[in-house]
């Protein structure tokens, strides 16, 4: 048996998205052939550690919320709990917080919303709660001028912007802290981290991400579908080998495989993992694996996949490019895979930011793998140009 998280996101979803003029509460409306609350749950459960996820629903949406997320959970829904939501974001998120077990001692609070943050944003905010023992927040430098003006709209002085930032979700919090600033059932604030500031908790400031922009009007849905589904595409393919070793545990499709014989390779020899990085890179005219980690570099002895797949993304956005999707076929006689095969998308979808599918097969008993000496993955990836400016 596995240990009970002692992570929790409440992913707020209950809003009515009425500024959206959608017609539909806005985590169930479509984005790139998915929904709002789809992309995000993509990127909560593609985080490192495994968390209990509540989703906090629109109160008549219950039922279809649920469906939603069973689909973007796969074979981690027994970590997803979907409620109804209050009146208010303070109400849902006291919702939320009062159906988390008592394992778990950091929560995260998160826009459904701001569907497009990624699965590192995430774990980023985590261990900085993990390590401060303090609530933090991510938050964007802001770049326009900022006047203070008064009731007639006169400008009274201007405001200096160095001191101040745009923040985003998710934040993160030591649960105790949470549960004591929401524990007055009036508390009404615009955020979790007002909340807990108004009990006197202290509240830190990690750097945002631009892509963790919140969906309110037409126009921040039209530019999430740009940047999910449009821009210049190009391909790429990737192909990785490696030999069974004789100890250590299985690490394959950035999942751990318990009692099967590991693969051998100076980092985890992740077959499916180096794969895709070598296709993203490769999609992108990027180099491959060994040249941008260095197959000998020392950093990267017994690296997990989850390093090279994250390292590779970084390239592709600092060239302008992100994924759209990958497809990779797996060909072995072991581990047995389709039992696992929704938990190892799910994983990987989460860390590319992009849906990933993976097939698996084998050579009737012809070659190396037919003989069961190791395993081969075969990669390919969609990426595009973002559109606009690069964000950094």
């Amino acid at each position: 048996m596995s240990p009970a998280p002692t992570l929790a996101v409440i992913v707020v979803a209950a809003g009515d998205g009425t500024r959206l003029l959608a017609g539909s509460p806005k985590a169930l409306v479509p984005l790139a052939g998915l929904t709002i609350l789809e992309h995000a749950l993509h990127a909560v459960f593609g985080m490192r550690e495994p968390a209990i996820v509540v989703v906090v629903a629109p109160p008549a949406d219950v039922e279809e919320t649920r469906a939603i997320a069973e689909r973007a959970a796969g074979v981690a829904a027994g970590h997803l709990r979907v409620i109804p939501g209050g009146s208010s974001r303070s109400r849902s998120v006291r919702a939320g917080l009062a159906d988390l077990p008592s394992s778990v001692d950091t929560v995260l609070v998160h826009d459904a919303a701001r569907a497009l943050a990624p699965s590192s944003f995430l774990d980023t905010v985590t261990a900085a709660v993990r390590t401060s023992g303090e609530a933090v927040i991510p938050g964007l430098a802001v770049t326009d001028t900022i006047k203070q003006v008064d009731g007639t709209g006169a400008v009274v002085s201007t405001v200096d912007r160095d001191r101040l930032r745009a923040v985003q979700t998710p934040q993160g919090f030591p649960r105790d802290l949470l549960e004591r600033a929401y524990a007055d059932p009036d508390a009404e604030h615009t955020d979790d981290a007002a909340t807990v500031a108004a009990v006197g908790g202290v509240v830190r400031i990690v750097p945002g991400d631009e892509r963790a922009f919140k969906i309110t009007t037409p126009w921040d849905l039209r530019r999430a579908e740009l940047l999910v589904s449009r821009g210049d595409l190009r391909t790429g393919i990737g192909l990785d080998v490696h030999a069974f070793s004789e100890d250590g545990i299985l690490r394959l499709a950035g999942l751990e495989w318990p009692g099967t014989q590991a693969l051998s390779g100076h980092s985890d020899g992740d077959a499916v993992a180096h794969a895709i990085v070598d296709a993203l890179l490769s999609a992108g005219g990027l180099g491959d694996i060994g040249s941008l980690f260095g197959t000998d570099d020392p950093r990267y002895a017994g690296a997990a996949g989850d390093v090279f797949l994250t390292g590779a993304v970084d390239a592709l956005a600092e060239a302008g490019l992100v994924p759209v999707n990958v497809a990779v076929q797996l060909v072995g006689n072991r581990p047995r895979f389709s039992a696992r095969r929704a938990e190892a998308e799910s994983r990987l979808s989460g860390i590319v930011g992009a849906p990933v599918t993976i097939a698996a097969t084998t050579t009737d008993g012809l070659g190396f793998t037919g003989r069961g000496e190791g395993v081969t993955a075969i990669a390919t990836a969609l990426v595009r140009a973002q559109a606009g400016p690069v964000l950094e």
